[in-house]
């Protein structure tokens, strides 16, 4: 598999077969992402891989409070800006809907919407979790290096023949993941990554997911 046909498969899969992932796959992924660009050559990124009965752990902790709400949320940041309009707003929107419309569920059905929401903190079936955090005092070009290196790590995965879906939606629950996995208190927690054995069958794993064309995002001088 070539980086474009790597960059074209790889979305974020929503549904995994139950399929154990090889420890020895991912050590060889995560080897090769350390060529990752960082500014500085700090690479801010540190992660903990869950699986087996310790990933069983930390989705039974967080099953537990999940119908508290709001009320159980512990976000160390803001997923999203509160000021998010425009384009990047209405893209957001977009993808939520195809997404629901894959799954055959109207606006209207509220208890289903949140059922499937729920599915986020099952990893969506996935047998490994990759949980990722930085030092409190990183600025936005370190975070952006985190991304970067997650990048790096989806792509390789595409290249062993695994998928993936970056989930920032676990960061509304960081007290439990703290009190499951061992991070730092002088760290913030960023995200978690399902990675396995991707359906790709399944329908929630086919919707499109439109792409801005370049002339909305690029602009040329000096061409």
């Amino acid at each position: 598999m070539d980086v474009t046909e790597a960059v074209a498969s790889r979305r974020s899969i929503r549904a995994f077969k139950d399929q154990p992932v090889d420890r020895a796959v991912l050590t060889r992924v995560l080897e090769k992402a350390q060529n990752a660009p960082s500014g500085g050559n700090t690479q801010p990124w540190n992660a903990v891989m869950l699986g087996g009965d310790e990933l069983a752990k930390l989705l039974a902790k967080v099953a537990e409070v999940i119908p508290q709400g709001l009320a159980a949320y512990s976000p160390e940041y803001n997923i999203y800006p509160p000021e998010l309009e425009g384009a990047y707003a209405t893209r957001r929107f977009g993808v939520g809907e195809a997404m629901y419309a894959a799954l055959g569920i109207p606006r209207e059905d509220k208890a289903s919407r949140l059922k499937w929401f729920g599915r986020n903190f099952q990893a969506f079936g996935a047998p490994v979790l990759m949980l990722i955090h930085t030092p409190r005092y990183m600025g936005p070009p370190q975070w952006s290096d985190m991304g970067m290196w997650l990048q790096t790590v989806m792509l390789l995965l595409r290249e062993e023949g695994l998928d993936s879906c970056a989930q920032e939606a676990w960061a509304v629950y960081t007290k439990q993941i703290r009190e499951c996995v061992d991070i730092p208190e002088d760290h913030i927690f960023f995200c978690g990554l399902a990675i396995g054995h991707g359906d790709r069958d399944q329908p929630i794993n086919q919707f499109p997911v439109p792409r801005a064309p370049l002339d909305e995002v690029v602009r040329w001088q000096g061409f």
